[in-house]
């Protein structure tokens, strides 16, 4: 049994009995909010599962997605983290499942099925778990993984929009405020306030209306621009642990190799220490609530072996940051179709074998951001305009968000965004004429004992797992 709901106590999360609890785990990314990366589809959540509807039609559209929610995390997944000794599952999920943007205010129950599910599974084997609303309306950042397809994030200029994430997470809160296996509620995830202001503002409202409903769950409050920073932000909420996200460039094909070398090394804790700053100022609890590298795939990478070795030895590294802090952290992610994923689907799956052309396609044109590898024909494309966008706007690379360059701006606006979309009815036309039978196959796929852990990561998240609060 948990002891008691968690709370922050100082620079500390401590259960009931005043026992410090450090929460390790994973995120179950591309669930709730579908990413594309993640499961193979291009463009954004709302944009795929459109398609998708007009396809298959609404019957078999909703028992598609009903049985590929329940595939992808069972109790076979809860039992095998739990061996791992990771002890918390983030959970995704885009506001979508909860309300439509057509009947505001209007609360879908069907929304709750798998999420207390899984909250359920998890709490039988002894998992904590946070609720991460990852896509609220209006999209709190410009990216794919808000389901936004505008790269605006006009949550900050509407206040409806933060009127209705405001009410969505009272209802949530009204659900689970005696649960003692929710750890806690993340509210908004990376998001990207041009203003720097609006942000702890908006976490001070949200704050006080959850108070009123639920007193006692931690909230685990990300810093702005993408977790990365902390400008406008002097107060500290009580019972609240703020969060970083803290991806490493070398773990990434375009980044540097890992090798190890002392300097590499001090590059990690510095760039730790400089997001942690503020809560190490302010003495606060530390969730990284993301970071993680992505893996080569053997069938396309000959080096793919030596390269796998390079970016567990830096995750191990960052693992062991971590640990010399004391801090929470949150793998990204649990399970996808071959990139990151502790575990991932079967490349002789039928989910695989039927998306695979689609998937080279996405790779020669670059139609999402984290499954880019070097192609000739983008990279002729995508050169001269940024060289004449930087020659024509010299300050267009000063755009926020700040860590862009003119070169990811237009990645993530015209490659990911606007050519990715245009690619969508591609996708969902594999799904053409399939019976529930087939559907369920397909979905079937992404259930634990049909897929392939990736036993040099797990081995590496066991380890660290294990060391001693």
């Amino acid at each position: 049994m948990a002891a008691g709901i968690l709370r922050v106590k100082a620079d500390a999360v401590i259960n009931e009995n005043g026992e410090r609890v450090i929460l390790r785990g994973a995120a179950l990314g591309g669930w709730m909010n579908m990413e594309n990366f993640i499961t193979g589809f291009s463009g954004h959540e709302s944009q795929h599962r459109a398609a998708m509807r007009k396809v298959l039609g609404p019957e078999k559209y909703e028992f598609f997605f009903d049985k590929w929610l329940e595939y992808f995390f069972t109790e076979a997944d809860a039992k095998f983290f739990a061996s791992v000794g990771l002890n918390c599952l983030r959970l995704p999920f885009n506001y979508r499942h909860f309300e439509d943007d057509m009947n505001p205010r209007v609360l879908k129950e069907s929304g709750f099925k798998h999420l207390d599910r899984v909250v359920d599974l998890c709490a039988k084997h002894g998992i904590y778990t946070i609720l991460d609303m990852h896509a609220v309306p209006g999209g709190q950042n410009p990216d794919w993984h808000s389901d936004n397809p505008t790269s605006y994030a006009a949550f900050w200029d509407y206040k409806d929009h933060q009127d209705r994430t405001v009410w969505l997470w009272e209802q949530i809160a009204a659900r689970y405020r005696q649960n003692p296996w929710v750890a806690g509620y993340n509210p908004l995830n990376e998001p990207c306030d041009p203003e720097h202001v609006r942000l702890p503002a908006f976490y001070a409202r949200v704050e006080k209306a959850i108070r009123a409903i639920d007193p006692d769950h931690i909230l685990w409050l990300d810093g702005n621009t993408f977790a990365m920073e902390w400008k406008g932000f002097e107060t500290v909420l009580p019972n609240c642990v703020y969060a970083m996200h803290d991806y490493a460039s070398m773990g990434f094909p375009t980044g540097d190799r890992y090798k190890g070398t002392p300097e590499q090394n001090e590059r990690l804790e510095r760039q730790y220490l400089r997001k942690a700053r503020f809560m190490s100022e302010k003495g606060t609890p530390v969730w990284n609530g993301e970071f993680g590298p992505v893996y080569a795939d053997p069938a396309f990478d000959t080096d793919a072996v030596t390269v796998n070795q390079e970016r567990y030895n830096l995750l191990g590294e960052q693992l062991r940051i971590y640990d010399k802090y004391k801090i929470h952290w949150s793998i990204w992610l649990y399970k996808d179709i071959g990139l990151q994923g502790m575990i991932y689907t079967d490349p002789e799956s039928r989910w695989n074998k039927t998306i695979q052309p689609f998937l080279n396609k996405k790779r020669d044109f670059w139609l999402d951001k984290w499954g880019q590898r070097p192609a000739a024909e983008p990279e002729a494309a995508l050169k001269p305009l940024v060289d004449f966008i930087d020659r024509v706007s010299p300050s267009a690379k000063d755009t926020y968000p700040t860590p862009w360059n003119t070169e990811m701006h237009v990645m993530r606006n015209v490659f990911n965004t606007f050519l990715a979309a245009s690619f969508v009815d591609d996708f969902a036309a594999l799904f053409q004429g399939l019976d529930e039978t087939e559907l369920e196959e397909l979905a079937r796929s992404f259930h634990f004992d049909e897929c392939v852990q990736r036993n040099g990561l797990n081995r590496i998240l066991k380890e660290h797992a294990q060391v001693t609060q």
